[in-house]
């Protein structure tokens, strides 16, 4: 299944080579998680603090279907 993933701000040096900071396409096994995906990207999970799918937060154990949309955000701090 593929599924569409993008990375933000200091995670971006986590994607591959030549993507740019567009997102990009990963094949995965039907029935992965979120978290599962991070391990497949190499993204530490205490480092991707934010996660959406379809514009919707989601957490570790949220399980992705085919053509699902993935952001994956640090911890974002402000004042």
């Amino acid at each position: 299944m593929k599924i569409s993933v993008n990375l933000f701000a200091t995670l971006v040096c986590f994607k591959p080579e030549n993507t740019g900071r567009a997102p990009w396409t990963v094949d995965c096994s039907e029935g992965i998680t979120v978290g599962e995906l991070l391990g497949l990207l190499k993204v530490p999970s205490t480092k991707a603090r934010i996660l959406f799918v379809n514009n919707v937060h989601a957490n570790e154990k949220t399980v992705l279907k085919d053509g699902d949309q993935v952001g994956i955000f640090p911890l974002v701090g402000g004042g």
